[in-house]
């Protein structure tokens, strides 16, 4: 009897072994049924956008539950290439880069990936996600079949794809497919030997089980160039669409196969000087519907969008770029809160799919720190030596960031008036080459501001050998269109009436790095302010205490700027982003609590371009609970834009 029931048992765990490994995870496209099958069974996504990349570490897991309980069964993020290899060869997946504690962490808590690791991905973000270093080679053709881009390319994927297949479906992970490019049918270059190239190296990497796809707009002219046999094509468009002939641009490319909007808009993106997107509830509510009805798989882009920290913001063209908020009125707010329309969308899901049990996480607490008072530190053109580690470059010409090996921020231009102008004379960019905000100073005061498509000249006074310091701003670069081959700095030269200005002194500045080490505060007491309609671009700061008594301290909170008119801001050394109140709609900045703290004082750290309200008066900066996205709009700019509709962006 023994015997048997040990024979029995080992036969069964023979069973399972064999089923086990006859049966390994898959998952695939069904041409003949027209749907996706995981494991042999039909399956549909119904996903949501978030960026890791956009939302600290700590927060991850809060907002990727806040989706699984919205009913989601599946997640699409980017990989943003000039995320991770900041410099050539320099490789950083640690912290918030850590894309595979991403991957798993989704994983464990019960959804599926679609992930679009470029390399390219637009996405709103700094030259679409390309590395500014690319452009070293100043004739590069960017996603292309260009040697040196390819060169790259290749390289990078040689180290991030290994690091992605562990985490495919067919090897246990979550990743269900993958995009190869991104919306390349609406690129001018139309290479297809560049897509077949991607294709391959892709295939080489991953193997040849995984499902790779593309994504365009909805219109056969975008299929076209964007589309390639071996690659599943999918289409993206947003509420209020007529569904029925999007997905009839996808059976052009596609006869049989699922369904698939990959992006599926619960808002639209903002540029500074207009106004806030808003999408109303009910027509997402009604399209989404619609589409599931029809069996249609479906990403919502975003479901969370939140923060474009330090400079990662892009921008489109007309040059318009990107503020620091990515709230992009998705259904999870910027800061991961719940709304309304997360809970509508919900309800949709409900019709067609069981939700989790239980109830949502709540949306994260918010803390009125209260006004901080703030002081003057010093001036960037006295604090030049400061901030320039490697001294200033003397060049004939100016030098663009690129030529600097800066890839974000800001570097001063400074030269000597070569004639007396007692009365004001025109300084220009007769080329359009600033790039993209100057602020421009003579011995140390300000004289104006000169900005790329807007304001190329300001007028100046002074007399020869007067000092002229020309701080330019790095407002982030395209991300879409035939222009990111987007070029920094004082890209051609300035003219004063109508002589070229030479023998340039070139500071490339590192005032992260400086303000990190605490060196602006090394031997700079405070300095007196002068009244001025605008001042030059100078450092303030101030510094608070949080109570470490009081319990579930620090909470999240936004900073308000009262008075202040435009400039960059960090807290305990970390980037928060452009504030930029006078233009708008962004007027709140978020500031999550991991940067907080409540053991020691926390610093404030300004560096205002235009004028700071000091003078009268004390000039403070504000801690309070509520986000401001959509106030007054002041705008150069005569463009209108639509919602949805890309060909406004290029």
């Amino acid at each position: 009897m023994v015997f048997e029931r040990s024979a029995a048992l080992l036969f069964c765990i023979v069973a399972v072994f064999q089923i086990t490994v006859a049966s390994p995870p898959t998952f695939n496209i069904d041409y003949k049924h027209d749907c996706f099958r995981k494991d042999g069974e039909v399956f549909r996504y119904i996903s949501g956008s978030i960026h890791y990349n956009r939302i600290p570490r700590v927060y991850w897991k809060d907002r990727l539950l806040k989706m699984y309980m919205a009913g989601l069964n599946a997640i699409q993020t980017y990989i943003p290439w000039n995320f991770h290899e900041l410099d050539p060869g320099h490789y950083d997946f640690s912290g918030d880069r850590d894309v595979t504690h991403f991957l798993q962490l989704a994983q464990d808590l019960g959804l599926l990936v679609i992930l679009r690791p470029g390399p390219y991905i637009c996405g709103e973000w700094d030259m679409g996600g390309l590395p500014a270093w690319l452009l070293k080679n100043k004739d590069v053709v960017l996603r292309s079949s260009d040697p040196d881009y390819i060169a790259a390319v290749d390289k990078w994927m040689g180290k991030l794809l290994p690091l992605i297949k562990p985490f495919l479906y067919q090897n246990g992970g979550p990743v269900i497919t993958v995009q190869v490019e991104n919306e390349y049918g609406s690129y001018f270059a139309c290479d297809y030997n560049y897509l077949r190239h991607l294709t391959s190296l892709f295939r080489s990497h991953l193997g040849n089980e995984v499902v790779l796809f593309t994504t365009d707009g909805a219109g056969v002219s975008y299929l076209k160039c964007g589309s390639l046999q071996g690659l599943y094509a999918t289409v993206d468009f947003g509420p209020g669409s007529n569904v029925t002939a999007a997905f009839s641009a996808q059976r052009y490319a596609e006869p049989h196969g699922p369904l698939v909007n990959s992006e599926f808009y619960t808002g639209w993106l903002d540029h500074w000087g207009e106004k806030h997107s808003l999408v109303s509830t009910a027509a997402i509510v009604k399209s989404l519907n619609e589409m599931l009805s029809l069996g249609a798989n479906v990403n919502m882009y975003m479901f969370i969008g939140g923060t474009n920290f330090g400079y990662w913001n892009g921008a489109n063209t007309k040059y318009a770029p990107q503020p620091t908020s990515y709230d992009y009125d998705a259904p999870l707010t910027e800061a991961g809160d719940l709304t309304d329309k997360y809970f509508a969308i919900r309800d949709v899901i409900k019709m067609y799919r069981k939700i989790p049990q239980g109830p949502v996480l709540p949306s994260t607490p918010k803390y009125a720190y209260g006004s901080v008072k703030m002081s003057q530190l010093t001036t960037i053109t006295k604090a030049a030596d400061i901030l320039s580690f490697g001294g200033p470059v003397k060049t004939m010409y100016p030098l663009t960031f690129i030529e600097l090996n800066q890839k974000f921020g800001y570097v001063l231009y400074r030269t000597t008036l070569p004639v007396d102008c007692s009365k004001p004379t025109p300084l220009s960019s007769p080329m359009n080459g600033v790039h993209d905000r100057a602020y421009v100073s003579m011995n140390g005061v300000a004289s104006g501001i000169l900005e790329r498509n807007k304001v190329i000249t300001t007028n100046i006074t002074g007399k020869a050998g007067d000092q002229l310091d020309v701080l330019v701003e790095n407002m982030g670069r395209i991300n879409y269109g035939k222009e990111i081959n987007d070029f920094k700095g004082l890209v051609s030269n300035l003219t004063l009436a109508s002589q070229e200005l030479r023998d340039w002194e070139v500071f490339s500045l590192s005032i992260d790095e400086a303000i990190t080490e605490g060196l602006l505060w090394e031997g700079n007491p405070s300095l007196p302010f002068r009244s001025s309609i605008l001042s030059p671009p100078a450092f303030y700061t101030g510094s608070f205490i949080i109570p470490d008594g009081i319990p579930d301290l620090p909470q999240d909170t936004y900073i308000l700027f009262p008075g202040w008119k435009k400039g960059q801001v960090w807290i305990n050394g970390f980037n928060l982003g452009r504030y930029w109140p006078d233009r708008g709609p962004q007027v709140t900045l978020f500031v999550p609590a991991n940067i907080l703290s409540t053991s020691a004082s926390n610093n404030v750290t300004v560096l205002e371009l235009e004028g700071a309200p000091c003078n009268p008066g004390p000039c403070t900066v504000e801690f309070t609970t509520m986000a401001v996205l959509n106030a007054t709009v002041t705008s150069l700019s005569d463009q209108t834009r639509q919602l949805f509709r890309k060909e406004d962006l290029l």
